[in-house]
C-alpha cells in the first residue's frame, strides 16, 4: 500500500524547550504511516539573538562572541535534558557553531546581508539536526536533509527568490530517493542557496514558504502548520478580544490575508499549495486533535470581519523639489528603487504633487532607499505607525479601531479597509 506523503512544518515556538520537543515526538507517533517531509524553524527566540549576533560583529562592538556563546549554551542545555550521556549530536551541532566562529575571527563582510545569511541560517541547522537525532532516540527512524541542497534562490540574500525549475529538479534528484527509504525526513526551513553554494535566506518567518515549496516540488497530499492557536483566527488574541477561529478559509482570502499582515501564515505561502491544490491545515501542537483550519479551494467565500495588524511601518511621503506633477517616469524611478531594496509596500497613494508610500521599516532599508532619492526628490518618513486592514468590514469594529488613534492614510476597496495610524493620545479636560 502506498503512503501518503504529508509535509509538516514545526515552528519555533514549538521547538522552544525539551518538553515542547517531545511534544512533538508525540505528535509524530501517529503519522507513522505516512511519509513525512518535516520542516522545522530555528528554536524560539533564536533568529533574534542570531541577529544580535550579526549586528556586533559588524559594529565590531567586542560582544559577537559572548553572544554567539548564549545562542551555543541554550542548545547544549536542550541537548542535556534530551539525550542520556555522549551523543554524537554535540560534534554535528559544535561544527555549526565553528563555522560561524570562524566568520566573526574575519573581518565584516562589506555586504551586511550576505554575512546575515551565513550566521543566521545556523539556527534552522543546529535544530534540524537535535529534532533528527532527538525521533531517532524515540524509535520514529528519520533522515537529515540539508534544505540548501533542494532549494535554489537567485543571488539576493535575506530575500531570495526561488528559482522553481532547478528546484523541482533537485527535488526529484535528491528527496524522492529518500522517501524510498519509508523513514520521515527531518529539514530546515528559511534557508536555501544560491547556485555558487552560498547560503541565502528567504525572509524572515520564511519556514512556511519552504514547507510549501517542498509541498509544490513533491506533490504532497497535504501540508499542515503546527502553531500556538488553534487555527487561523479573526484577529491577533494578543490585540483582540473575542477572537473566533476560522474553520474553513479559501486559498484567496488566505493570500489577501496573509499579504495584508495576518501573522499565522507566511505571505508566499498559499500561491505554491493553489498552484497545485494542496490543502492547507493549521493546527495546534497544544491540541492536536483539534481540528484547525483547513486552506483549499473548495470553500465558500463567506466570513466574519478579520482585523490584521502591522506594525513598524513607515509612511514615507515624496514630492517633487520643484513643486511640478508627480509623473509617470518619477513612479517608474521609485519603484526601480522600491525592487532594489526588494522593499515591502503595504500602501501607496499618488496625488498631483506627491506620492506615498506605506512599508515595513525594517533594518535600515527604508533610509537607504530615502537617501537614493534625495536628489530628485523631497522625502519625509513618519514613523512607528500601524497599519490595520480589516476584511470585510463592519462600520461599528471601523470606529472602535480608530479610538485613540490619528488615521493618516485611509483605503477603501470592496470588502477591505486599510488605515495606516499613529497612536495619540485621548485629550481629557483637566
Amino acid at each position: 500500500m502506498k503512503k501518503i506523503l504529508k509535509v509538516f512544518k514545526f515552528g519555533g515556538a514549538s521547538l522552544r524547550d525539551a518538553e515542547r520537543i517531545r511534544n512533538v515526538g508525540n505528535i509524530l507517533k501517529d503519522y507513522v504511516a505516512d511519509q513525512l517531509v518535516i520542516v522545522v524553524s530555528a528554536m524560539g527566540k533564536v533568529t533574534d539573538k542570531m541577529e544580535k549576533v550579526v549586528q556586533a560583529h559588524a559594529d565590531q562592538t567586542g560582544d559577537a562572541s559572548a553572544l554567539l556563546e548564549e545562542v551555543k549554551q541554550q542548545h547544549y542545555q536542550l541537548c542535556g535534558e534530551l539525550f542520556e550521556g555522549p551523543h554524537e549530536v554535540y560534534d554535528l551541532i559544535n561544527d555549526l557553531f565553528v563555522e560561524v566562529e570562524w566568520i566573526l575571527e574575519e573581518e565584516p563582510h562589506e555586504n551586511y546581508d550576505y554575512m546575515y545569511d551565513q550566521m543566521v541560517s545556523i539556527g534552522e541547522l543546529v535544530s534540524s539536526r537535535i529534532v533528527h537525532a532527538y525521533l531517532n532516540t524515540i524509535d520514529l527512524p528519520s533522515q537529515w536533509l540539508d534544505a540548501r541542497d533542494v532549494i535554489l534562490t537567485d543571488n539576493i540574500f535575506r530575500e531570495g527568490w526561488v528559482q522553481w525549475e532547478e528546484t523541482e529538479e533537485r527535488a526529484e534528484r535528491t528527496v524522492k530517493p529518500m522517501l524510498e527509504k519509508n523513514e520521515f525526513i527531518v529539514t530546515q526551513g528559511f534557508i536555501a542557496s544560491t547556485s555558487e553554494n552560498f547560503t541565502t535566506t528567504l525572509g524572515r518567518e520564511g519556514s512556511d514558504y519552504t514547507a510549501a515549496i517542498f509541498s509544490f516540488c513533491l506533490d504532497a497530499e497535504s501540508m499542515t502548520i503546527w502553531k500556538d492557536v488553534p487555527g487561523v483566527l479573526t484577529g491577533d488574541p494578543r490585540l483582540f478580544e473575542n477572537v473566533t477561529k476560522l474553520d474553513r478559509l479559501s486559498y484567496k482570502e488566505a493570500i489577501e490575508m496573509t499579504y495584508y499582515g495576518a501573522k499565522v501564515i507566511h505571505p508566499k505561502t498559499i500561491k505554491p499549495l493553489q498552484n497545485k491544490n494542496i490543502p492547507l491545515y493549521v493546527k495546534s501542537f497544544i491540541d492536536p486533535t483539534g481540528d484547525g483550519t483547513y486552506i483549499s479551494d473548495e470553500v465558500d467565500d463567506t466570513y466574519p470581519p478579520m482585523v490584521a495588524v502591522e506594525q513598524d511601518q513607515a509612511l514615507v511621503m515624496i514630492s517633487t523639489r520643484d513643486f511640478s506633477f508627480v509623473a509617470e517616469h518619477h513612479i517608474s524611478y521609485i519603484f526601480q528603487l522600491i525592487a532594489e531594496f526588494r522593499l515591502q509596500v503595504n500602501m501607496m497613494q499618488n496625488t498631483a504633487i506627491s506620492f506615498v508610500l506605506c512599508m515595513n521599516d525594517i533594518d535600515d532599508k527604508v533610509d537607504r532607499f530615502a537617501e537614493k532619492l534625495q536628489d530628485q526628490f523631497k522625502v519625509l518618513i513618519d514613523r512607528e505607525l500601524e497599519l490595520i486592514t480589516v476584511r470585510h468590514y463592519q462600520q461599528p469594529l471601523l470606529e472602535t479601531l480608530k479610538e485613540g488613534r490619528m488615521v493618516l492614510l485611509e483605503e477603501r476597496i470592496r470588502k477591505t479597509v486599510q488605515m495606516v495610524v499613529k497612536k495619540v493620545p485621548i485629550m481629557k479636560r483637566k
